[in-house]
């Protein structure tokens, strides 16, 4: 039985994750996420989940796509992992609400596409 996970596979993880994010912070204001540590602790999960879900695409499937901001995803994931209890709230709430729901479009219609 063939266990290879292909570009589509990682792609769907990526997607799920990043609609988790929009459906669990929308409309939320920055202080309504602060107050609440079970959000913002999965938020950052689900964070660092997309980063190491991107590293594993294809760099061919990367390269083709260079519009999605894939190292920028690694610097937030090295941010949170790394700097956890002292990340910026702030750059956390701008990225889950401005740069999130973009990225999560950009990919629907990539996996649309083909």
């Amino acid at each position: 039985m063939d266990n290879v996970k292909g570009d589509s596979f990682y792609l769907e993880k990526i997607v799920a994750d990043l609609k988790f994010v929009i459906d669990h912070t929308k409309g939320m204001t920055q202080t309504e996420m602060e107050e609440n540590d079970l959000l913002i602790d999965s938020v950052m999960f689900r964070i660092v989940q997309v980063a190491e879900n991107g590293a594993k695409l294809s760099e061919a499937f990367r390269m083709a796509h260079p519009d999605i901001p894939w190292a920028a995803i690694r610097g937030m994931r090295n941010r949170i992992v790394h700097n956890y209890g002292v990340v910026s709230m702030t750059v956390v709430y701008d990225t889950v609400i401005n740069h999130i729901p973009k990225m999560y479009l950009m990919l629907v219609a990539i996996m649309e596409e083909g």
